[in-house]
């Protein structure tokens, strides 16, 4: 099993020099192999007889060239190109099985990153040893043991950290504290909603500095290319924007941590956040929250704790269905955050009824798959919506 611990790094001027250098060569390669794979690809086309284009013909061709044509390449590890032609190698892969896009050029300030294998560097302590560069000092000691693989050095406007990737057994499963179920209706107003009638707000951290975010991209845009206070503006532009980043990470942490602490069974919506974005009024909160994140990291949380996180369906009338006698509303448009059922005449909060809908949703969905049973190992499914308790659809009427 192979976990990833990223680790802030505190280098000094000739290590960060350094890194800056590796992670130039290893753009250099990266676009340096694309542009050789568009053009063999091109004449294996026009001529079958030629050879079709990998990276590993790529990386023979490099070496071949470098010591008269790049010279500079020799100032770093040889990892730093040597895998940059790699990951090209496995983005085509990702391409052609239709996982990813066409591969695009590196941009220098956006992907400062390069890779070294394991034999290129060691790690002791809250310490990483880089060959011809000496101990690094690393913010924390690495939390997980076995047999490390590679790690991966990048910036991050001016911070720079390590990704160690290990391979090692799988993590010790702690059990989670059994308050049952839960139903998580994500929104704008408050970033979840739970069904115990928790509500947690968020920190709307895009929201909050955007003024500032206007400001500085700005100051930016008058300053002129190429000199020192342009990359005095864009390196402040930077870490606004890391903060920003960082603030909605740890809240999303925080969240997903104390569900999968308590509850066995998770029920949330596969929502279409691509297409919400759309809405040119709402994608700027919608994006704050950070949806996409808050399901993975809630994924993989609850594989680890043994809980199941259960998927509704896309489709499923969280908001519209009454949660107490089952009837669907035709119509429910966003501005309205609280109606009362026409049948039962029982007066919903919006976010509170779907998250209500979500965790009987999940229940009913895991008893089904586990036989009767709502507990299981860590996953996540994706069940067709329940059937309604009632076959009845309603038009509201709203003064």
């Amino acid at each position: 099993m192979l976990m990833v611990h990223r680790i802030a790094l505190d280098p000094n001027r000739k290590q960060a020099t350094y890194f800056a250098r590796a992670a130039g060569t290893a753009r250099f390669a990266y676009n340096w192999a694309l542009v050789g794979w568009g053009r063999q690809y091109a004449a294996h086309h026009e001529d079958p007889s030629l050879p079709a284009p990998s990276e590993t013909a790529l990386r023979r061709q490099l070496n071949a060239i470098k010591r008269t044509e790049f010279p500079w390449m020799l100032e770093v590890s040889k990892n730093a190109p040597q895998m940059a032609i790699i990951q090209l190698g496995q983005a085509f892969k990702n391409f052609f099985a239709g996982r990813a896009k066409y591969p695009t050029f590196r941009r220098k300030g956006v992907d400062d990153r390069f890779t070294l294998t394991n034999d290129q560097f060691q790690v002791a302590g809250r310490r990483i040893r880089i060959p011809n560069l000496g101990w690094v000092p690393m913010r924390e000691e690495l939390r997980f043991s076995g047999k490390i693989v590679s790690a991966t050095i990048s910036r991050r406007a001016d911070r720079w950290f390590v990704s160690i990737t290990v391979d090692t057994e799988d993590l010790p499963k702690r059990a989670a504290e059994h308050q049952g179920t839960v139903g998580v209706d994500l929104g704008v107003l408050a970033l979840a909603t739970l069904s115990t009638g928790e509500r947690v707000v968020g920190p709307k951290a895009l929201r909050r500095d955007l003024r500032r975010l206007r400001r500085l991209s700005r100051r930016l845009s008058r300053k002129q290319k190429g000199s020192k206070n342009r990359a005095k503006a864009k390196n402040k532009l930077a870490q606004l924007h890391a903060r920003i980043a960082n603030t909605r990470q740890d809240s999303l942490h925080q969240l997903t941590s104390d569900l999968t602490r308590r509850f066995d069974v998770i029920g949330i919506e596969d929502l279409n956040v691509r297409g919400m974005v759309r809405n040119r009024r709402l994608a700027l909160p919608i994006a704050d929250m950070g949806f996409g994140e808050f399901r993975r990291q809630l994924t993989y949380k609850a594989e680890r704790r043994s809980a199941v996180v259960v998927v509704a369906d896309r489709f499923f009338p969280s908001s519209k269905l009454c949660s107490v006698c089952g009837v669907v509303q035709e119509e429910l448009p966003l501005a309205i955050r609280s109606w009362t059922c026409p049948a039962c005449h029982t007066t919903h909060d919006r976010d509170l009824n779907a998250a209500t809908n979500l965790a009987t949703y999940a229940v009913s969905s895991t008893a089904s798959a586990c036989g009767g049973s709502g507990s299981g190992s860590g996953h996540l499914a994706t069940v067709k919506p329940a059937p309604m308790k009632q076959e009845v659809s309603v038009k509201a009427t709203f003064g």
